[in-house]
């Protein structure tokens, strides 16, 4: 079968990659086209554009690139008429992938939506649009098979979460270091890391006898980490595609909202969220977001078991007090908390179950 993939984000490039194998690994004769990144492809199959050109976060990031993105939507529709796939599979990117299985399912194409949208956060109306367009969803979050299948009797399966897969005899090599390690986060996209990684450099003064150690991404320009070091007199190292290591390594990590606060806590290293973006986003976000917490830990676990902070929040003062409550004992409440996470959201061998289930619908 001919199989034609859309990732765009970094994260949906490593789910992706997994997929890819497993898909392979079942249907000997499937051929793959992809949007996404570098992990898939060297899974195999045939990239139609990195996810470098997709990747806009926010209200104000999309308005900026409205061209280049309606460009995209053109492209792919085309690419997918001249493939004329089996089944598309749309991985996470809501905004992206919602509207291309609208088209998809009116042209009939066959739509599986891995990694479902968080309606459950914001934009609930997207339900109507994932019950007509999509014909299976894929939630990676426990309690969204229910929200999912009960609530919006949309068509949903939960066979836990694809990180789980990275976790499996995972032994991390360790960052050498004289002194602890804290470990900063700062985000996989150019928009986060410009305005995160300064607040939180601000803090590093307060702890001397620890070695702050960024963990930085091959994707983002070396110098979009170095112009934030210069303009903040910081010498902090910067460690590329290690992450893993990096976190296992840390006594603590300083982590920017996302799917590394998951990976995070599977890797069992306590942890401090951080989230800043555009006055606007945050506007919006207060009028229309309904959850009480921004991280999948505290989510998940549905308490805070990791302190968040949020845009003027992500301060010296903050930053500094929640550091020394890890450091004094905080550490032993965080890392019995994540015993219970890891219980709530499955086993490994996600990708080859997920697989197997489009291969066979």
């Amino acid at each position: 079968m001919k199989y034609y993939i859309i990732a765009g984000e970094p994260s949906g490039d490593l789910h992706g990659s997994k997929l890819i194998k497993e898909i392979l690994s079942i249907d000997n004769k499937a051929k793959i086209r992809f949007w996404g990144g570098d992990l898939m492809k060297n899974a195999g199959g045939d990239m139609v554009m990195h996810y470098r050109e997709m990747a806009f976060m926010g209200f104000s990031e999309v308005m900026l690139n409205i061209l280049k993105i309606i460009k995209n939507f053109k492209i792919c529709k085309k690419d997918i008429i001249n493939f004329n796939p089996d089944k598309i599979i749309l991985i996470d990117y809501p905004g992206f992938n919602l509207r291309i299985s609208k088209w998809a399912k009116k042209k009939g194409f066959k739509n599986y939506f891995y990694i479902s949208p968080q309606i459950w956060a914001w934009k609930e109306k997207r339900a109507k649009t994932i019950r007509k367009y999509v014909d299976e969803l894929y939630a990676v979050l426990p309690f969204e098979k229910d929200y999912f299948l009960k609530k919006h009797n949309i068509n949903a399966n939960f066979f836990g979460h694809p990180l789980m897969d990275d976790f499996k005899n995972y032994k991390p090599k360790k960052i050498e270091s004289k002194q602890p390690i804290i470990s900063i986060l700062p985000g996989s996209r150019k928009q986060e890391i410009s305005k995160i990684l300064a607040k939180v450099l601000k803090v590093c003064k307060y702890f001397p006898d620890y070695t702050f150690i960024i963990a930085g991404v091959n994707h983002i320009n070396e110098k979009t980490y170095q112009k934030i070091l210069s303009e903040n007199n910081s010498k902090i190292e910067i460690v590329y595609n290690r992450t893993y290591e990096i976190i296992s390594s840390s006594k603590l990590s300083i982590v920017t909202s996302g799917t590394a606060t998951l990976e995070t806590a599977l890797l069992n290293t306590p942890q401090i969220v951080c989230y800043v973006t555009s006055p606007l986003n945050i506007l919006l976000a207060k009028l229309f977001v309904k959850i009480k917490f921004i991280s999948l830990v505290n989510l998940i676990c549905n308490k805070e078991v990791i302190k968040e902070f949020i845009q003027s929040e992500v301060n010296e003062n903050n930053l500094k007090k929640e550091i020394n409550n890890i450091l004094n004992g905080k550490d032993i409440e965080i890392k019995k908390n994540y015993k219970l996470l890891r219980n709530l959201i499955g086993l490994d061998g996600v990708s080859k179950r997920v697989a197997k289930h489009i291969v066979n619908n």
